[in-house]
């Protein structure tokens, strides 16, 4: 976990909306192998600082590191194309499709099929790359124990079920960083504690590095390697779950507390 080389590394990334601030001056570090939240009050802005990872926004300052690769500029596709997965607070499943489909979208960057080799490729291996790709889908579907709801459609599924279809389809992405965005909202306590078992197998077992936004502090302390807090787009503290857990100043974020040290004139809650 403690390579010298961070697998993601932040530099100084900020973003706005006209004159909005949603992200000042961020840094931050992830080593392969760990489970890293990020936390915060609502509006603080940690939904658009996986939208920045993930290319759904562009940073207007900073740069976006991973696997050594500076990626600022390149779009969804092709930081999916190195190794980026995630899913969404608001879900994105495709409702009149059935589970197995909703999955199967998740392997489509992996196809070798393209405009010039499709016709070709379809005699020559096609077939042979479809079952393989469904053999390893199936394998996810066993892992987060969905085999039940699998020809299910997406849309009549409860909300628990939905949101761990989602991550299968993240999964099926065979991604070395994967973006979690709040998996647990929603959830009963019971869903919560399979999810989160779930996320500490797709780390330990599958190798899966973590980037995750929650609000279940019970969660985030108990599968958390470190963790990093942000209040209004800028970073306060960053450490240990049991570092944050005693930081003044995250205490303060979270009840509520004026601080002038974090808090500044133009603050605004976060857009994403």
């Amino acid at each position: 976990m403690n390579s010298a080389a961070p697998l993601l590394a932040i530099s100084q990334v900020s973003l706005a909306f006209g004159g909005v601030k949603a992200l000042t001056d961020v840094n931050f570090k992830v080593s392969k192998g760990e489970v890293f939240s990020i936390i915060g009050p609502n509006g603080a802005g940690k939904t658009s600082m996986l939208n920045c990872i993930s290319g759904r926004y562009r940073p207007n300052h900073g740069s976006i590191t991973f696997k050594g690769k500076e990626m600022t500029s390149l779009k969804p596709n092709e930081r999916s194309d190195l190794g980026i997965g995630r899913t969404f607070q608001n879900l994105a499943l495709f409702g009149h499709m059935s589970v197995l489909d909703n999955i199967m979208v998740g392997r489509h960057h992996l196809l070798k099929n393209n405009f010039t080799t499709g016709p070709l490729y379809w005699v020559s291996g096609a077939q042979k790359e479809e079952l393989k790709h469904r053999r390893e889908v199936e394998d996810i579907i066993d892992f987060l124990e969905i085999s039940h709801i699998r020809k299910k459609q997406a849309g009549t599924l409860s909300y628990g079920l939905r949101k761990r279809v989602e991550l299968a389809r993240a999964v099926a992405l065979k991604p070395d960083l994967i973006l979690l965005d709040e998996p647990m909202a929603g959830m009963n306590q019971e869903e919560k504690e399979d999810m989160a078992r779930f996320i500490l197998d797709l780390n330990e077992e599958w190798g899966m590095t973590v980037v995750m936004i929650e609000h279940d502090m019970g969660v985030v302390m108990g599968i958390s390697n470190r963790v990093m807090v942000l209040d209004f787009g800028r970073k306060i503290a960053e450490g240990l779950p049991d570092e944050i857990m005693a930081n003044e100043h995250v205490k303060k974020a979270y009840l509520g507390e004026e601080d002038e040290l974090l808090v500044e004139e133009d603050a605004v809650e976060e857009i994403a």
